[in-house]
């Protein structure tokens, strides 16, 4: 049994009340963050851990505050068997029925079942469980992963926001790109659901979330503790140890992660990763308190993108580096939480965290000896978010008002300088405009308030209203050119949001959203010395019309067509120390067409497809094409579970060409891999899982660009496609054991 979505709450006399009072004990914190709106599966399979409740946080350093908020705004009454009952709905526990909770035909609920499901080489991977999104690399595996959405490349995390237990994943005015989005110090078994949103139309997504947004959960609590340890080909191996045993009144879950790969390339990658969590649990979904510490470590080199030319000409290896001394370390740590608290009247949530980011990145994307330059990123975030639901009478036949306000501030320090081979050098302007170092501190607010209505059986609303205010203040320690890089700018933006939803009519509905999102830029740009500045927030415009069906047993169906605007804008390169003009504003068509179909009781089958048109609205610059934006993503999957010991899946994975160029005369070729895995079960407590990678051994490419400036030993001025090859057929093997 799952809850309805925060704010939504389907119709009593279509879902029905009965029996759902116990669910909604459980479950009474959903509806006050909708930023994070996703439910829970209690069931397990042979892929993952058995997984519990909706995780929440809140950082220690914070607990008097909410203890005195929870004083004054908590009902004297409010206790668990206070709660309103809630509507309850029937699910499989892969994919969750979002018929008359979900708010646009693109949303959607990953489940424990089809995120173990997924065959990951990487941790970011798994976010492919949101139809239509790609998770790709360009570099050393310790990286933050590319994305592509919607026709959008968004780099390593610009326009798609992410999220964990509320903590943002996503990192503002970053040393190598604004957004960036490591989802590197995650733990895959830990991560029982995934709520993904598409389009700028939800008012507790704010920052980046314009492609869309995903909020990722961990467990509160396993069943029976994990122990799993693995090899595989290039030097992969990992160890995991996790359980969560009972302690004070609640549950403690604790987990260590170590693991290895080097990858096939010339250089070993020699990737290093430590992760570690600690996470308590105490009272119930609706009146309990989470508290969360976690703790990752990585180092790596780096195999970068490869010149397409020389490799057809046989003077690099597909697995060569044009620079071994590329690389990077990276760290996060975090201590966070939450509190809640529900009665009859309504729900209210307090989250609060802060992390401790940290990236030391050499890279060289030109290829001289001179032309490696570094990225260093140190900072520290500190918020808190804070959601208030209220259920209403007499208007309509159900109704609730949200209201929320989340506080954030980044205090960092960064730096972009000149090296050869990882040591200091004099600044290289042929390759960067300006080496710099700053100190930046960005604040922001963000107010919103939502209303949803169930004006009858068949016909529901959702209006919003966000407002968010960002102060950039830059302090310049350092410029090789000498400029006054040091200012504060302040910006804010309104942004409103529409949801229409119609039905449903035989296990069907039709939907409509509209609304304005933003994005925030880098202080470097907002803030520079010399050169146009950039605006401090951006607009962005989308649209959505699609339809939800179940009609079929067994088959969940969406069809979405979309259309999403950008701005024309002065971006900062953090790569370049520079700001450029982004060019012209942006439009992108597309369509989305998503199959999820339970055949039997041991096999499902998964389709999604989506196709995007993006093209630049104004005249001027080479043409008219947008770089890097994807046209066609296709995902076919197959999961078998449960034959006898026998469970596997298999999973065929489209990423369509692209322009590479704005006239179109450069292009990369299409993707095509198959992944799977097949495990066994050898015992109750242990099972064996073989993955295997890139099953038809495919020549392709991960990710192509387009560089006009390049070396190639000692040869400079040389330009062309680069590209980072799929890796080799290659298999893991992992003995997994429950205690």
């Amino acid at each position: 049994m799952v809850p309805p979505m925060p704010g939504t709450m389907p119709s009593a006399a279509k879902r029905g009340l009965a029996n759902a009072k116990a669910d909604a004990m459980k479950f009474a914190g959903l509806p006050v963050y909708d930023a994070e709106k996703i439910i829970r599966s209690n069931s397990t399979n042979h892929f993952s851990s058995p997984m519990s409740h909706l995780p929440r946080s809140l950082p220690v350093m914070t607990l008097a505050v909410i203890a005195a908020l929870a004083v004054l705004t908590a009902p004297a009454t409010a206790r668990a068997d206070d709660i309103r009952s809630l509507p309850a709905v029937e699910v499989d526990s892969s994919r969750y029925s979002l018929l008359g909770i979900a708010d646009a035909a693109s949303e959607g609920a990953a489940g424990p079942a089809q995120i173990a499901g997924r065959v990951a080489a990487r941790t970011g991977e798994l976010l492919e469980v949101m139809p239509g999104l790609i998770v790709s690399q360009h570099s050393g595996e310790g990286k933050a992963n590319q994305y592509f959405l919607r026709g959008m490349n968004l780099d390593h995390g610009t326009d798609l926001r992410l999220s964990l237990d509320g903590m943002p994943l996503n990192q503002r005015s970053h040393a190598h790109g604004q957004g960036w989005a490591d989802l590197n110090p995650l733990i895959p078994e830990l991560v029982s659901a995934i709520h993904y949103r598409k389009g700028p139309y939800y008012v507790a997504d704010g920052d980046f979330a314009n492609a869309g947004s995903a909020a990722l959960f961990y467990s509160d609590s396993l069943e029976r503790g994990i122990a799993s340890v693995g090899l595989g080909q290039n030097g992969w191996y990992r160890t995991l140890l996790t359980n969560s045993p009972a302690f004070h009144d609640g549950r403690l879950l604790y987990a260590i992660d170590l693991s290895h790969y080097d990858g096939p390339w010339t250089r070993p990658d020699n990737y290093r990763k430590f992760n570690g969590l600690l996470r308590y649990t105490q009272g119930t979904q609706a009146n309990g308190l989470t508290l969360m510490a976690m703790a990752y470590d990585g180092n790596w080199s780096s195999t970068d993108q490869i010149p397409w030319n020389e490799y057809k000409q046989g003077r690099i290896s597909r697995w060569g580096t044009m620079d071994p001394s590329s690389g990077a370390s990276a760290s996060r740590y975090s201590l966070s939480g939450e509190w809640r608290a529900a009665d009859a009247a309504g729900t209210l949530v307090a989250q609060a965290y802060v992390i401790r980011n940290a990236l030391d990145l050499y890279s060289n994307f030109e290829y001289g000896a001179d032309s490696q330059f570094n990225q260093r990123d140190a900072r520290v975030t500190t918020g808190v978010n804070l959601v208030r639901t209220m259920y209403l009478e007499g208007l309509g036949k159900e109704a609730s008002n949200m209201v929320g306000m989340q506080l954030q501030r980044d205090a960092i320090n960064n730096a972009l300088l000149s090296t050869r081979a990882r040591a200091p050098i004099a600044c290289n302007t042929a390759v960067i405009d300006q080496c710099r170092r700053d100190s930046i501190t960005q604040d922001s607010i963000g107010l919103y308030g939502e209303n949803h209505v169930h004006w009858n059986d068949w016909f529901r609303t959702v209006v919003g209203l966000r407002g968010d205010w960002y102060r950039f203040h830059n302090v310049g320690t350092y410029s090789s050119t000498g400029d006054d890089n040091t200012d504060t700018v302040s910006d804010f933006i309104a942004s409103p949001k529409l949801n229409l939803v119609f039905g449903p009519w035989q296990k069907s509905e039709l939907y409509y959203s509209i609304g304005s999102g933003f994005h925030s830029n880098d202080a470097r740009g907002v803030t520079i010395g010399s050169g146009t500045r950039s605006n401090g927030l951006v607009r962005t415009f989308g649209q959505e019309l699609g339809v939800r069906t179940e009609l079929l047993g067994g088959l969940q169906t969406t069809l979405a067509l979309f259309q999403l605007d950008s701005a024309s804008e002065i971006v900062y390169v953090g790569d370049g120390g520079r700001t450029e003009d982004s060019g012209r504003r942006s439009r992108r068509y597309g369509i989305e067409f998503n199959n999820y179909y339970k055949a039997n009781a041991w096999l499902t089958l998964d389709a999604d497809f989506a196709y995007t048109r993006a093209r630049f609205r104004d005249p001027g610059g080479d043409g008219q094409y947008v770089e890097g934006a994807v046209e066609g993503v296709a995902s076919v999957a197959a999961i078998v579970d449960a034959i006898g010991p026998w469970h596997g899946s298999l999973q065929l994975r489209y990423f369509g060409p692209r322009p590479l160029t704005e006239d179109n005369a450069q292009r990369s070729d299409g993707t095509a891999t198959v992944n799977g895995k097949l495990g066994y079960r050898i015992s109750r407590d242990s099972q064996l899982e073989l993955a295997g990678f890139n099953l038809l051994d495919s020549k392709q490419s991960a990710i192509d660009y387009y560089s006009d400036s390049y070396s190639f030993n000692g040869v400079s001025g040389l330009s062309g496609r680069v590209f980072h090859p799929v890796e080799a057929r290659h298999f893991r093997l992992a003995l997994v054991t429950r205690y």
